[in-house]
């Protein structure tokens, strides 16, 4: 295939993985889903799953072969770009003082991680099958463990503001947990991973104290450079921008270079970079990134779903599938249930709390493409990790729709900072405002 003709095939894949994404997740929308569940599947239906079964070589000619890899470049763009986004909106600042959000991240992080391990345990004969030969190792015990622990905040911001819960008291700490949850989860896959599939303990431990090395040189090194340079007067946003992706790109090379996934490198670099004086992100700089990362995620979706290959599996899997499932779900929203009920709160708040918590979509797909990448989980096992992310992601919505219905109680209580069992009470014009249960979704900006 000439380069023209791959140029052709790209833009014309593009076109059909943008405007597909896009339909089906405003399709998913109009059903009560958030987009990313209609995302998911139009990357599944773009697969070999769906239209490789359309006779005449559909898929084939769509997404050939010559053109993945440029696909697959332009999905880990996306995905620097997005992580880089997370790490710059994640402030562990609110942990402070704040007894139910502590309570509900130890609890919906520390759970569900020994769930996922000690369902690979109890049954290591069956995640072998699954796995295709890959091995059940110690790195794999504690990737499982990783992957059910998985909460996505932007898939879950989006369901807070669609059902009406922004403000209230279960939905502020759904959120803050979410965000620590996935925090702890990150350094932890990293570590994990940093061996890679084979590693030696000589290897795991020169990449470690090279990451560690890493690390401290973007904290005492680059940030220091970079508050420096933001607070230089006279520079547009539209100059700073470059720099900023600039930086997103080259950290995420550097822990690719040390056997790691991009997406650590744009995690750091978020995390890293300088905030208002306020505490807040630079909306001049994060809007822009937003709209990119967004407009490329379709591609990371479509890619994600290319490797889905339902056609492979097995009767057996169907049941291991269903064991994923329930501990994902149990562990989850029992983890959450049970730590926000111990910080005094009502059950049903609780339980709307681990019913929040058990949301993975997007972020669990990052999770899953950096495993299977790194050979720790091979394509049946991904396939049925995807199918289980789908499924509890799309749960949600019904979930929150039966917790919600009409009771005795009063309904959930609006809250700007949840500290310990105390509400602080509202400030300016919306004072005293309470949202119904049946509130619509938040306007949006």
């Amino acid at each position: 295939m000439s380069s023209e003709s791959v140029v052709t095939h790209v833009v014309g894949a593009l076109a059909v993985v943008i405007a597909a994404s896009y339909a089906l997740g405003a399709l998913a929308r109009r059903l009560g889903q958030p987009p990313v569940v209609g995302q998911l599947f139009a990357g599944i239906a773009l697969g070999p799953s769906l239209l490789g079964l359309v006779p005449g070589q559909v898929y084939e000619t769509l997404f050939p072969t010559q053109i993945q890899p440029i696909l697959t470049s332009l999905a880990q763009v996306a995905l620097v770009l997005f992580l880089f986004v997370v790490g710059y909106e994640l402030d562990l600042g609110m942990l402070r003082g704040q007894r139910s959000v502590t309570a509900v991240s130890l609890g919906g992080f520390v759970l569900p991680m020994a769930m996922g391990a000690g369902i690979v345990l109890l049954l290591p004969d069956a995640f072998a099958s699954a796995n295709g030969g890959h091995p059940i190792d110690t790195t794999f015990v504690f990737y499982m463990a990783i992957a059910l622990s998985i909460t996505a905040v932007p898939v879950l911001a989006s369901i807070i503001r669609d059902q009406g819960l922004s403000g209230t008291r279960p939905g502020t700490i759904a959120m803050a947990s979410a965000g620590v949850i996935d925090a702890l989860s990150w350094p932890i896959l990293a570590v994990v991973l940093v061996g890679g599939e084979h590693g030696s303990v000589r290897d795991w431990a020169v990449k470690a104290v090279l990451l560690v090395l890493y690390v401290l040189v973007m904290l005492f090194a680059v940030r220091p450079a970079l508050e420096r340079w933001m607070r230089r007067p006279g520079i547009p946003a539209a100059a700073r921008l470059p720099v900023v992706v600039t930086l997103a790109l080259a950290s995420a090379w550097a822990t690719n270079a040390l056997g790691l996934h991009v997406i650590f490198g744009a995690l750091l670099a978020g995390v890293i970079m300088p905030r208002l004086p306020d505490g807040s992100p630079d909306g001049r700089l994060l809007r822009p990134l937003q709209d990119i990362g967004g407009l490329l995620l379709p591609v990371f979706f479509a890619v994600s779903g290319m490797a889905v290959k339902l056609a492979g599996l097995r009767s057996s899997d169907v049941v291991l599938l269903a064991v994923i499932c329930a501990a994902a779900v149990v562990s989850k929203v029992a983890a959450g249930s049970l730590s926000a009920r111990g910080t005094r709160l009502p059950w049903r708040e609780s339980l709307l709390i681990g019913v929040l918590l058990n949301t993975r979509g997007l972020t669990e797909l990052i999770v899953l493409n950096v495993g299977l990448q790194a050979g720790v989980i091979g394509p049946r096992l991904y396939a049925l990790l995807v199918v289980m992310a789908l499924l509890t992601t799309a749960a949600t919505g019904p979930l929150i729709g039966l917790l919600r219905r009409p009771a005795d109680g009063p309904p959930a209580v609006p809250v700007d900072l949840v500290i310990g069992d105390t509400l602080e009470p509202r400030q300016g014009p919306d004072a005293g405002r309470v949202p119904t249960a049946d509130a619509g979704p938040a306007p949006r900006s």
